[in-house]
């Protein structure tokens, strides 16, 4: 078994078509299909079926695909970090975040390791928080940023980097807005603009409602923060978000407010795997983080 056979077992099934597959690669129709025989023949089994001019994977074909980017994965962290071995100030670091930290946080910390670490690159995802917590999990992302971070998962190590507020973001002509701080039983009766099920802002919000005392009456979604924000503005209702959110300044007709009760707060951090080590200009990037947000907190 060759990995020039498993890769391309692996394009022909994603594209469930040998030209396509071929044309991609920029090798020939009849390379990959013999290529595939070979492996096909050395397993004993078949691992796609013909439809018309298109190839479908059978069922054992599936759970082989599963296991060979799962060992694919592997071979490229293992060259990745023979690779960062002989140079650990170089190579691609594959990062992910969550939309509430992509304003402010992840920009300034790239920047500042950029002006120490010049030739380390950066390959970024935005995703939900499960999303990210999975992909760091089988190998699509190396580390991520997190908020709150995960604590009781043996996969997953959680490095807690500043815990912030959650605060109340209201339309600038509610009638709470003179004031400089309120208490979250305050807004039972008011419309909450809120992210969909399944993000981890709406259920920090949620949660924070519930333990005042109301269940919120939700009366518009938004999947990013600046359309949260922007129905906050335009007075469809009010939110909760985290004080990163807002960086340096408050959007425009809307006034941010201190819940003084419950005070709801969330952890922000970095994660990464517990089960395997980082390639070197991963633990780079990992230990300048901690050490970054360890000096800020000094100042502060």
């Amino acid at each position: 078994m060759e990995l020039r056979q498993l890769r391309y077992f692996m394009e022909v099934a994603e594209r469930e078509h040998v030209s396509e597959a071929a044309a991609n690669l920029h090798v020939a129709q009849s390379a990959i299909s013999r290529q595939i025989a070979n492996l096909e023949g050395e397993l004993g089994v078949e691992l796609f079926e013909r439809e018309g001019r298109n190839v479908k994977l059978t069922q054992i074909g599936k759970v082989f695909l599963k296991h060979t980017r799962t060992a694919m994965k592997a071979i490229d962290h293992a060259k990745k970090q023979i690779d960062e071995y002989l140079d650990p100030e170089r190579g691609t670091i594959k990062i992910g975040f969550p939309t509430s930290l992509a304003s402010h946080l992840l920009p300034t910390v790239i920047s500042e390791f950029k002006k120490k670490y010049p030739n380390i690159a950066f390959q970024l995802r935005q995703g939900s928080y499960n999303f990210l917590v999975e992909a760091v999990k089988n190998r699509e992302l190396d580390l991520a940023f997190l908020g709150p971070v995960l604590s009781n998962d043996p996969e997953i190590d959680g490095n807690i980097l500043f815990t912030e507020n959650i605060s109340a973001l209201l339309p600038e002509t509610h009638q709470l807005a003179e004031r400089d701080s309120i208490h979250l039983r305050d807004l039972r009766n008011e419309d909450f603009v809120l992210f969909p099920d399944g993000f981890i802002l709406r259920k920090i919000a949620m949660d924070g409602c519930r333990q005042a005392g109301f269940t919120p009456r939700i009366s518009s979604e938004g999947e990013d923060l600046d359309a949260i924000k922007g129905l906050v503005s335009a007075g469809i209702g009010v939110t909760l978000l985290p004080e990163s959110v807002f960086s340096e300044s408050t959007p425009r007709f809307t006034k941010k407010l201190v819940i003084n009760t419950p005070h709801l707060r969330r952890t922000v951090g970095i994660i990464k795997p517990s089960n395997r080590n980082l390639a070197p200009s991963e633990r780079v990037f990992y230990q300048f983080v901690k050490d970054f947000f360890s000096m800020l907190q000094q100042f502060q």
